[in-house]
């Protein structure tokens, strides 16, 4: 989970500050400065969120896609079906809910944004983070609909991605199942690689981890490739908005380097 930030130059947006609602007065994120976080589970968003902070970014950070599917999308499924508007924790189950909400918004995640207005007290710094959007058709959306905002697309390899869940014990990454109903390993050659089943493998061997445990990890970023494409959403954002598109692999780079050269091409 991210750290709440402390820093002069930043500051948290509550979900009050938001609405779908258009309030006379409010400003459509449309027209606002946004940098967009794009990428999937455990390429390091947050912690670039972090680092970006610490190099003196002065921005606000809007609330994350997790938040904003709990308020915005989830409960609009619920209410459309007469169903309870209750807390839904485990993944699949959100994926099915996110799913739904793009047989009806094609933009998904990009299409929620886009419909938003902030509170204009709430604007007190040069950016508006959000965390952030996945898939070609979000990013497509939002290239389209959001003529300002400049997009920061994060990717690290699936078996980096893994072991970063293993190690954050957020109570979040959290799915119903195993990953497709197997425990051996070398089923997901397709997936890893050779040298990626190998590290994995070694984990559990070593004792390092459980393999329930890494199995439950496995499964979400299995469930997320089934849902995003992070390639094509990065291919996406390069033809569509070449110039406000900012790539980095965060198994290249540390933090500080990410945020380094990030800044670098935002100051541009």
């Amino acid at each position: 989970m991210m750290a709440k930030l402390s820093l002069a130059m930043t500051k948290e947006i509550t979900i009050g500050g938001l609405s779908a609602e258009k309030p006379a007065g409010w400003i459509p994120l449309t027209e606002t400065n946004c940098l967009i976080l794009v990428g999937v589970t455990g390429v390091g968003k947050s912690t670039t969120v972090d680092a970006l902070a610490q190099a003196g970014l002065s921005f606000s950070l809007l609330p994350n896609r997790r938040t904003i599917t709990d308020h915005f999308m989830i409960r609009f499924l619920q209410k459309q079906a007469n169903e309870p508007i209750v807390p839904i924790s485990d993944r699949s189950a959100r994926f099915d809910y996110t799913r739904r909400y793009r047989e009806q918004f094609a933009g998904g995640m990009g299409h929620t944004i886009a419909s938003l207005t902030i509170n204009p007290q709430e604007i007190t710094t040069n950016w508006l983070i959000f965390d952030g959007l996945r898939g070609q058709n979000e990013v497509q959306h939002a290239a389209d609909v959001l003529p300002n905002a400049k997009f920061l697309v994060l990717e690290a390899p699936d078996t980096v991605r893994v072991q970063r869940l293993l190690g954050r014990n957020d109570a979040f990454d959290q799915m119903s199942g195993g990953a497709s109903g197997t425990t051996d390993l070398a089923q997901f050659k397709r997936l890893f690689g050779d040298d990626g089943v190998q590290q994995l493998e070694a984990l559990v061997d070593n004792g390092q981890v459980e393999l329930e445990t890494l199995m439950s990890k496995i499964a979400i970023v299995q469930k997320e490739r089934e849902n995003y494409d992070p390639f094509m959403a990065k291919m996406a954002l390069r033809h569509d908005a070449p110039e406000r598109t900012i790539c980095v692999d965060t198994s290249e780079l540390s933090a500080a380097e990410a945020a380094a050269y990030t800044l670098e091409k935002l100051n541009r």
